[in-house]
């Protein structure tokens, strides 16, 4: 199933895609794509009923894939490649961090670059929706509790999450920094979340061409790691780390500077494309 959000910001109504390809509205079904909706049990209420029997939505925003998100976790370093053009190692370990909810917005909103900026930078990755709580996971267990899968865009103020001491959460965390969706795709429709090519473009040129193959620590794993440090939620989200071509790795280096329209996708989970502007 592929299932969004549909309605402007803080009013989107729950959807799912027919066969069409059109936007069906699962308000009846379900409050959200949220919470217990993301369950093994909500998932299959969901699937049981008919889209074609949905009333068909108007075309409108697509808003967040997930609402009510809990936590938004990330994983950084996680493809060699991504690491050695920042010139740092690789990890023995998953490197996590967090983006606050505050930075979630629809795929297509206008990303903004925050007050004081000079160095914003992105970075498409697949993210990880969680669906089946947990804590603890075995890891062969772990792929049991994803309910799918959906485009991020980690963007990123480099001068911040670098240069400004501290974590890089600060980095990380602006408003508009996380445009998800503009679907949340089941599991059962992503058999290899492993075998995903991947690819961002700024101004029409591709900057970032890469697969999910590539990944230090997979889906599996990583599902596995982040619950030995803490319990697991339905929306939770974790963002597995992004490919090389980052403008950080640039030589010269490339910075956006408001005006630019990015467009990012993977393979079978959908586009997102953000226009540039200023907070």
């Amino acid at each position: 199933m592929k299932l969004l959000r549909v309605g402007a910001p803080g009013a989107e109504k729950p959807a799912i895609l027919d066969a069409g390809g059109r936007a069906r509205d699962l308000s009846g079904v379900v409050d959200d794509i949220a919470g217990a909706a993301l369950t093994p049990e909500g998932l299959a209420r969901i699937a049981a009923v008919d889209p074609a029997s949905l009333p068909e939505l108007p075309a409108g925003r697509i808003g967040p894939c997930v609402g009510q998100v809990g936590k938004f976790l990330c994983i950084g370093l996680n493809y060699a490649d991504h690491a050695a053009e920042s010139g740092l190692a690789v990890p023995e370990e998953p490197v996590m961090f967090a983006k606050a909810t505050s930075a979630i917005c629809g795929p297509d909103d206008e990303v903004k670059i925050p007050r004081g900026a000079t160095k914003t930078d992105w970075e498409v990755e697949l993210g990880v929706v969680i669906g089946k709580p947990g804590a603890y996971i075995p890891e062969e267990e772990a792929m049991a509790h994803v309910a799918g899968y959906c485009v991020v865009n980690d963007i990123s103020e480099r001068a911040f999450q670098i240069e400004r001491g501290g974590q890089w959460t600060k980095g990380k965390s602006a408003d508009t920094f996380g445009p998800i969706g503009p679907w949340l795709v089941t599991a059962d429709e992503v058999p290899d979340p492993q075998a995903l090519s991947m690819w961002l473009e700024v101004d029409g040129r591709r900057y970032q061409d890469g697969s999910t193959a590539t990944m230090v620590f997979g889906v599996r794993h990583l599902v596995h790691y982040v619950s030995q440090f803490m319990s697991l939620h339905p929306g939770d989200i974790i963002t597995t780390g992004t490919p090389p071509g980052v403008g950080m790795g640039q030589s010269p280096q490339v910075w956006l500077q408001g005006g630019e329209v990015m467009r990012l996708g993977i393979e079978g989970l959908g586009i997102q494309t953000q226009k540039v502007g200023h907070a």
